[in-house]
């Protein structure tokens, strides 16, 4: 951790020695970049996986609350009626007595959440604070859809048909 704290300064500073030093009395005007447009997005799924209903419940309403104060704007929140089972029989003798069994089963909770019409620097500020607030024993899963232009050779149509 601490050459991390060390490593950023350094690259900071080096980065400020370079441009001044390459800088010219007579050049005073600095050109910036042309600012690149924000990318937009359609829609972000999140799917929560957890073994405790409640928890997925209460998370669900931290996370839409987060929502709510960033101006994103909730899309179907849901979940499957059912919990998905996972049974595992095994033995409880190591190699006879096939009649004593135990059977262990692992029940995993789903939850959906659709979010639409977000922004990139919004969509990350939004995904940075739900997972850094994700409580124990449950899964975040997001996929986002980008919306983009349509690129130049395909906006014109063909001349000869």
């Amino acid at each position: 951790v601490k050459t991390l704290r060390q490593a950023q300064p350094c690259r900071f500073y080096s980065a400020l020695s370079n441009t001044t030093a390459t800088s010219t009395p007579s050049t005073s005007s600095v050109s910036a970049a042309p600012a690149e447009p924000d990318q937009l997005y359609s829609k972000l799924e999140i799917e929560l996986r957890g073994v405790d209903p409640a928890v997925l419940k209460s998370y669900t309403w931290f996370a839409t609350t987060a929502a709510e104060h960033l101006g994103i704007e909730l899309g179907k929140c849901w979940s499957p009626r059912k919990a998905h089972h996972e049974r595992m029989t095994l033995l409880k003798s190591v190699h006879i007595y096939k009649k004593h069994r135990v059977q262990y089963e692992i029940r995993t909770h789903f939850r959906y959440m659709n979010f639409h019409k977000l922004t990139g620097s919004t969509l990350d500020t939004f995904l940075e604070y739900i997972e850094r607030n994700l409580p124990e024993g449950v899964a975040l899963q997001a996929s986002k859809t980008e919306l983009q232009q349509i690129p130049e050779h395909l906006r014109q149509p063909p001349e000869q048909v």
